[in-house]
């Protein structure tokens, strides 16, 4: 199965007041229910409970959770109350925007395994739009709940990479960071990021990899490919990242325009 598309990740619009308040809200309670603070079963705060610790309507507390339950991160029980789901160890979290792809520092950790380094990649040198074969790329892994569930390469154009390459995230070797390459890139880059394409499929994991994710060559996993753009247009950073489908998964919430 293949997905495509352009501009599904991008900067989002402004928002409302309420906007803001039940999406702190979900998003505070969403941290705490993936760093385990409601696990085994643990019954989440009451609409009534909340309304009045965040000084916010309860139709904002609602809101925030009907986002956690089309996540998959609770569900509800009438009369009951509303519970943390059994995740199984995977890691969860919904991604809709240049800032949920940065936010994944909040509860992963990035390992670095191959420093930043110039590279002879046509391929890569193709998918980015530059001349020639050279480009920049480091390899890292993500851990979550010290378990490493995805392995990135990451390729970038020569006069980006230049930018980002004495940050001590990208140059020393089995360092232990919250970031994110595109964070980093975003920190001091002329534009911003401003959207991403990604291809999702699935493929056999590559042997120069899979002792990263101590999985055996060819195991099926899941394969993402995002392709970062800035504000005119240019790509800023290929990464093609291999994740272990039994600590992770990915769901897309598709929304319908009503006329």
């Amino acid at each position: 199965m293949r997905s495509v598309g352009r501009g599904d990740l991008a900067v989002p619009r402004a928002r409302t007041r309420v906007d803001v308040a039940y999406r702190a809200l979900a998003n505070e309670l969403r941290d705490a229910i993936l760093a385990d603070h409601f696990a085994d079963g643990a019954k989440l705060p009451t609409e009534a409970e909340l309304s009045r610790d965040r000084g916010v309507s309860r139709q904002t507390v609602r809101r925030a959770f009907q986002d956690l339950v089309s996540q998959g991160l609770v569900y509800r029980v009438p009369g009951r109350g509303t519970f943390a789901s059994d995740r199984g160890g995977q890691y969860l979290r919904q991604f809709g925007s240049i800032e949920d792809l940065m936010g994944i520092t909040v509860d992963t950790e990035f390992e670095l395994l191959i420093p930043l380094h110039e590279a002879v990649d046509a391929a890569a040198a193709s998918r980015l739009g530059v001349a020639g074969e050279r480009v920049m790329s480091t390899t890292f892994r993500r851990i979550h709940g010290g378990v490493a569930f995805c392995s990135t390469r990451v390729f970038l154009p020569l006069e980006v990479g230049r930018t980002v390459a004495r940050s001590p995230e990208l140059t020393q070797l089995g360092s232990v960071q919250r970031a994110t390459v595109i964070g980093l890139i975003d920190a001091v880059a002329d534009q911003p990021i401003t959207d991403a394409e990604q291809v999702i499929t699935v493929a056999p994991m590559p042997a120069e990899i899979s002792g990263h994710l101590r999985a055996a060559p060819e195991t099926p996993v899941l394969r993402i490919d995002r392709t970062y753009y800035d504000a005119t247009g240019s790509v800023v950073e290929l990464a093609i990242s291999y994740f272990l489908p039994e600590h992770y998964s990915y769901r897309v919430r598709l929304q319908r325009t009503i006329h």
